[in-house]
């Protein structure tokens, strides 16, 4: 297993071109912005929160696995490698004015020691290998958080977390490892953060039967191990290590530091279920082509460069962030004053 001062110290040897630890990492841009979930809530237009959605242009409301095919499906993909036309979700964060309005909190990329990676909103995608790493299978998915949790304590620090950035430049890589230190399972309310940097840890390891299961979380689970580091040995009831998926989102809150633009009481910063952290969550739907996800494993393909020999080709941004669909559940979403919290439930609107 391969520890965080591995991960850090290849990313500080990124500028010799040399890296101790290979995994991918590469930008996702915003494909929409919808209150849609085919995961949890097949089928159903307006859901009872709003995601962010980035990958491949196939999105639906009903995706059924195995029959419905992201790859024949999709004509684009918002990521770096136009060889992904997986689908990845979160909740979106909202910050709570006074007044009682919210506003959809906006994102950038996470730069950091790999240079900077351009989002036009949407978040970075990591698959980290540890040993022998089987790849998803296609019609997996799963989902990582619960969006009803309300305590932190029922949380692990180690897979969801948020870490206070007081910098305005995301190349400046601040702290040590994801989800380790002073990073909290809440949202910092803090008018001194610049940035609020959300990380997303799913379970690694695999039944090897089930490509998905009613709950989407019992067919996987934790291995040994703790935080980014591609995942310990898997327990026997799961025994096949996928590679680690993660999820990194920078939100940029330098808009909302002014303290007298808080509320006098309760969170300034709430996602789209108007809860915390804790509720934090993430869904995935695996589509990549063939196999090359299982050959970018097993050839050591490395951050969001051209891997010959996955097959993995990289587009650049301009490509990527050109790829965008329609809101399924049409509404605005960058903000209102409701009649009633939070800010993507069905109540009426006072004003948007």
């Amino acid at each position: 297993m391969h520890s965080w001062s591995t991960l850090t110290a290849a990313f500080a040897l990124l500028a010799n071109g040399v890296a101790a630890q290979n995994m991918l990492r590469f930008a996702c841009s915003q494909l929409v912005v919808d209150r849609v979930d085919p995961l949890v809530n097949p089928g159903v237009r307006y859901t009872p929160h709003l995601h962010q959605i980035v990958g491949g242009n196939s999105f639906n409301l009903t995706m059924e696995p195995v029959e419905y095919d992201l790859v024949k499906r999709s004509t684009c993909t918002s990521c770096s490698f136009p060889q992904d036309l997986s689908n990845y979700w979160t909740a979106v964060m909202f910050f709570k004015h006074k007044n009682g309005s919210y506003h959809r909190v906006p994102q950038v990329g996470n730069g950091g020691p790999q240079g900077q990676l351009i989002n036009k909103g949407g978040l970075d995608i990591y698959y980290i290998p540890s040993g022998k790493t089987t790849a998803f299978r296609p019609g997996f998915r799963m989902l990582a958080g619960n969006a009803a949790n309300t305590e932190d304590s029922k949380v692990s620090k180690a897979n969801i977390c948020h870490r206070c950035w007081t910098s305005t430049n995301e190349g400046n890589f601040i702290g040590g490892a994801p989800c380790t230190g002073s990073d909290t399972v809440g949202i910092p309310q803090e008018p001194r953060c610049k940035m609020i940097r959300q990380t997303i840890i799913f379970p690694h390891c695999w039944d090897g039967k089930n490509l998905d299961t009613p709950d989407h979380k019992s067919h996987v689970a934790y291995g040994q191990g703790s935080g980014a580091t591609g995942g310990g040995a898997c327990p026997s009831s799961h025994p096949v290590k996928l590679p680690q998926l993660m999820y990194e989102l920078m939100w940029n809150v330098t808009n909302f530091s002014d303290k007298n633009m808080w509320p006098t009481s309760g969170p300034a910063f709430v996602y789209s279920m108007n809860l915390g952290g804790s509720a934090a969550h993430g869904d995935y739907v695996f589509g990549w082509e063939g196999d090359t996800l299982q050959r970018a494993m097993d050839k050591g393909c490395n951050l969001n460069r051209a891997c010959p020999a996955a097959g993995l080709t990289y587009q650049p941004p301009e490509v990527y962030n050109a790829c965008n669909i329609k809101q399924q559940a049409p509404e605005p979403v960058d903000g209102c004053k409701f009649s009633s919290p939070p800010p993507s439930q069905t109540s009426e609107r006072d004003e948007c």
